[in-house]
């Protein structure tokens, strides 16, 4: 029994739900020949000439692995339209610092894509750290997003990169209350 093409059961989700995605991922600078918009590997992408990625910087993202520095592309955002960071793993968080580090303290505004092992329980962290976009495959998640579950815990410890809608409050505690 041959499995079902997983690019093909890929699909994007965005806080305002699923959506067609006009970007398609490329291994080549030659894909930049045709029409549309292109993910590139990190090397990919380094490797075009700067006149190039300025020209093309509507239709140019670029997708970083967990081990290839932030560094590499820090200087390069102004000729991007968007960054892909890449989970491989679940349990590889280093996309993570990555968003953070993206919109804190090199201030891009551009989409951030998650690309890869998205699980709902990550989820609202994701969102928080400054990823707008997900390439979600995982069945389960397509079903609960389907839903509208985008799983959580309303409670936070550390800031935000993005504000974050309220916490709901729960049943007090009389104890704590205090007569005024």
């Amino acid at each position: 029994m041959s499995q079902p093409n997983a690019e093909a059961a890929t699909r994007l989700w965005t806080p305002a739900g699923f959506r067609e995605d006009e970007w398609r991922h490329a291994d080549s600078p030659e894909a930049l020949l045709a029409n549309g918009r292109f993910v590139l590997p990190l090397q990919v992408f380094l490797a075009l000439d700067e006149e190039t990625r300025k020209s093309a910087k509507e239709r140019l993202g670029v997708l970083l692995q967990p081990g290839e520095q932030l560094d590499a592309i820090a200087g390069l955002l102004d000729q991007l339209t968007l960054v892909a960071l890449a989970f491989p793993a679940f349990n590889d968080g280093r996309s993570f610092s990555k968003a953070e580090l993206l919109r804190r303290r090199h201030n891009f505004e551009g989409p951030i894509r998650a690309v890869g092992q998205v699980l709902i329980d990550q989820l609202p962290h994701m969102l928080r750290l400054g990823f707008d976009e997900f390439e979600v495959s995982h069945p389960v998640l397509i079903e609960r997003l389907e839903k509208g579950e985008t799983g959580g815990i309303p409670l936070y410890y550390q800031p935000a990169t993005k504000p974050a809608a309220e916490p709901t409050k729960g049943a007090g505690y009389s104890w704590r209350r205090s007569r005024g």
